[in-house]
């Protein structure tokens, strides 16, 4: 540890490393406020936002050896920089402290939590590990939701924060934002899917904060774009009035102007996607129009605002994937349109420099010569700008990129082992220019700079704000906005300009309304959001529900003397994953969506009720049944990869659960044959269900009746299922209740995700044996039968000899052999 300031004041406290952390008045404070309550901290970026709740944790835990602290963080570089922090900080031995991602394996996460006094995690493995029943927050004592603006629709926090103040002993939130909302609609909305009671806002403005804060100015530049750029963006405009004239005879827009906003495109999609609905044909050229429009407004965004070779390499990408096989007409209409070809000519003869990047450069020479400044952050929204940029200023200065991941496109990104080095070498001086996309925005531990140049400006205050606080932390800053002249860069800056005034300004007013309502109620009984929302309606249990103007639910009652959810918890709401990669089956460590969710009270359950277990195919975590259903205290979820079904309640009964949508695509020949789907459902389960979710089963396409009569006819009669009809998720999630308590409390079944069909064939006995080993599941159980030859053949391949069967990687090669190598050790 590095030797400490003698005159400097540090935090003193049982569980945190001496001389370690420098003792704030501010931080202090906060972490008063944060200990007292449910809190949102509202402080800028890089003034120790992460200390806040380090500090918070570590009186949590201090008293209670049993305990556990959870921090949720939505990136796994964002974990991997708190672990850290955490375990250098903290006097808690390191394997106490462990990270949770995507790349642990969900058994060893499950052990994991067993002896961890602080988990550091993604909030979607988190998520899916509560639905899953393989970890239980009764014991987590705080937890703390960082980049918490995020706690919005169906995003993974609202679901976390519910279940947390459902199931936790002694609950208390601390959520960190340096930009928590736009509005005050937004604030109270995090807030109130946080179970958020306190907000505690501090900003440079204030005395304590100012000490550690230096004034950073915004400027902004205004550059003209030379003729030959016009030219090509002239001719890119011509298309797309040409394309927006053929969608107005459509009946689809009102304008055959380019500059239509994105907002009014998104209408035209879905006044295009109404004649889909209608089965009028015209729907679908119109669609493919729109997605020409699309592509070309990209290309004219990127030939105003970034640089003439974003558009080359953009223009090229187009061509491959118009030479691809299943290319879309749009693609292949795109690159064979004359003017489009004129348009690429153009910008492939063109041989001058961007202005902005000739500007740019310009700033960095006073930045980093006459000035005498260490270090420049260069953000810029187009990845191929940022290669280009770093090869371009590469010739004057010492600079790397820093990227994402590579995306749909086919840009090279940047692993996350590349991106901390890259931050690594940039911290230690060993480059003096970092150009990044918005992957650094956010939370990461990117160091102070002397200059942040926006390539062009934000259009949102969140993401402007994350920006300007990598400088003027520990030194004077500047901050430069570059703007083409008379493109939407002009509206961006000015949007983001009045977006972060806003925010500021609600900020001010929301923790005006929290001191008001602090002096009002003595303390705080009542929350944010029932103040705000006004008169409430009042719960079984005697407290508030409240309810704001679009129909989402307020914060629960909270004891004041605990922190406590008033009753037991929760139970509305929800959030939805994507799947992840190669671990198991799990969901990603990106998730986004729209929707409800927050916390609200509920009535005490009955004291002596039964549990059932229904297990959830991994799959279905794209719909809020399995979520609702892990919110219901007497049912257990389990997440499987299914071989056949989407849910599972007992050894004889399983559910395949369909949209109406769903279920008529498949009737038409989609993705997957229904009565494919009905013979596997059939073979492995006594009584087998096709539950069929939604409205008007014979309206919502254009299919004969007696045609989806005789489909489920046949299901019914040729396969033995059973069909059952719900109106909605709601239903279904009650469907599925009602199921497993008749099979496993009235019938007394157990709950077996392989069946109790009787009378297997030899080969479905074999594929029987082999799906079972580590969940390998039937597609690829098959694969390694075909392969091999038989069970014994499988049993006795070594990792490598499995990994050369297609499906096998070196997660499921490394997890067969553990099983079928490991000694037995009975439970």
């Amino acid at each position: 540890m590095a030797a400490t300031d003698p005159e400097q004041s540090y935090v003193e406290h049982p569980l945190l490393a001496e001389g370690f952390l420098e003792d704030r008045r501010y931080q202090s404070e906060l972490v008063e406020r944060a200990l007292g309550d449910h809190t949102l901290v509202c402080l800028p970026t890089g003034l120790g936002k992460t200390t806040v709740s380090l500090r918070v944790t570590a009186d949590r835990l201090q008293d209670d050896v049993g305990a556990k602290s959870l921090l949720l963080a939505p990136t796994k570089p964002l974990v991997e920089q708190h672990a850290a922090f955490y375990r250098e900080a903290l006097e808690i031995p390191d394997d106490e402290i462990v990270v949770f991602t995507g790349d642990v394996r969900p058994d060893d996460r499950a052990e994991l939590w067993g002896s961890a006094r602080v988990v550091v995690a993604t909030p979607q493995v988190v998520e899916n590990d509560l639905v899953g029943g393989r970890i239980d927050l009764r014991d987590v004592v705080h937890v703390t939701f960082d980049e918490c603006h995020r706690a919005t629709g169906d995003y993974a926090y609202v679901y976390i924060a519910e279940r947390y103040h459902a199931d936790a002993t002694t609950p208390l939130v601390t959520g960190m934002s340096a930009s928590p909302g736009g509005d005050e609609e937004e604030i109270l909305t995090v807030c109130a899917n946080l179970g958020v009671r306190e907000v505690a806002v501090m900003t440079e403005d204030d005395a304590d904060v100012a000490d550690y804060t230096y004034d950073t100015d915004v400027e902004w530049e205004r550059i003209e774009l030379p003729e030959e750029v016009l030219e090509v963006r002239d001719e890119l405009n011509d298309v797309i009035r040409e394309r927006l004239e053929q969608l107005k005879e459509l009946g689809v827009v009102n304008t055959t102007q380019p500059d239509l906003s994105q907002k009014d495109l998104n209408k035209v999609h879905g006044k295009l996607r109404g004649l889909i609905d209608n089965d009028k044909s015209e729907g679908y050229e119109g669609m493919s129009l729109h997605a020409e429009v699309m592509k070309l407004r990209r290309a004219v965004e990127l030939v105003e605002t970034q640089s003439v070779e974003s558009v080359r390499r953009y223009f090229e990408r187009q061509k491959n994937a118009a030479r691809s096989s299943g290319a879309s007409k749009a693609s292949q209409r795109l690159v064979s349109e004359p003017r489009v070809k004129e348009a690429m000519r153009r910008a492939e003869e063109f041989d001058g420099l961007h202005p902005k990047f000739r500007r740019t450069r310009m700033l960095l020479a006073e930045t980093l010569g006459i000035e005498g400044g260490d270090r420049v952050i260069v953000f810029t929204e187009s990845r191929d700008t940022a290669e280009a940029l770093t090869e371009f200023l590469g010739n004057h200065f010492e600079a790397r990129r820093f990227v994402g991941q590579g995306d749909k496109e086919g840009s090279d990104g940047m692993t996350q082992k590349e991106q901390q080095e890259v931050l690594t070498d940039f911290k230690s001086g060993e480059f003096e220019v970092l150009v990044s996309t918005s992957v650094a925005e956010e939370g990461l531990d990117v160091p102070e700079v002397d200059l942040v140049l926006f390539f062009e400006p934000v259009p949102t205050a969140i993401r402007s704000v994350q920006r300007k606080g990598r400088t003027g932390r520990q030194t004077e800053g500047r901050v430069v906005v570059l703007m083409a002249e008379d493109t939407r860069d002009e509206a961006y800056f000015w949007i983001s300009r009045r977006r972060e005034q806003e925010m500021e300004d609600e900020l001010r007013s929301l923790q005006s309304l929290a001191d008001d309502l602090e002096a009002e109620l003595g303390g705080g009984q009542e929350s944010l959001a029932e103040y705000a929302d006004g008169d409430a309606p009042t719960s079984k249990s005697g407290g508030t529900v409240p309810s704001s103007a679009d129909g989402q639910a307020g914060l629960a009652d909270f004891s004041p003397e605990d922190g406590a959810a008033a009753d037991e918890g929760a139970d509305a709401g929800g959030s939805d994953a994507d799947e992840e990669g190669d671990t198991g089956g799990e969901a990603s460590d990106d998730a986004d969506g729209e929707g409800e969710g927050a916390v609200v009270a509920r009535a005490d359950p009955p004291e002596e009720e039964e549990h059932v277990e229904v297990v959830v195919d991994q799959r279905e975590l794209d719909s809020n049944i399995a979520r609702d259903l892990s919110k219901r205290e007497h049912v257990e979820t389990r997440l499987e990869t299914l071989a056949v079904g989407d849910y599972v309640v007992s050894d004889r009964v399983a559910v395949e659960r369909k949209s109406i949508e769903d279920f008529l695509d498949t009737l038409l020949g989609g993705d997957r044959d229904l009565f494919e789907q009905a013979r596997d459902l059939s073979r492995h389960y006594d009584r087998p269900v096709l539950l069929l979710e939604g409205g008007d089963l014979y309206g919502a396409r254009n299919v004969h009746p007696n045609a989806i009569r005789g489909a489920l006819s046949s299901i019914a009669v040729d396969y033995g299922i059973s069909v059952l009809r719900t109106e909605d998720e709601a239903d279904t999630t009650d469907m599925l209740d009602v199921l497993a308590g008749r099979e496993q409390l009235t019938r007394d079944r157990e709950v077996s995700v392989h069946g109790e069909k009787s009378a297997k064939t030899k080969t479905e006995q074999q594929e029987y044996v082999v799906s079972a080993i580590a969940d390998v599941g039937p597609v690829t159980a098959r694969a390694l039968l075909e392969h091999f030859g038989s069970v014994e053949a499988v049993m006795t391949a070594d990792e490598d000899a499995l990994m050369d069967v297609e499906g096998v990687g070196e997660v499921t090669a490394e997890r067969v052999r553990e099983v079928v190598a490991s000694d037995y050790k009975p439970s």
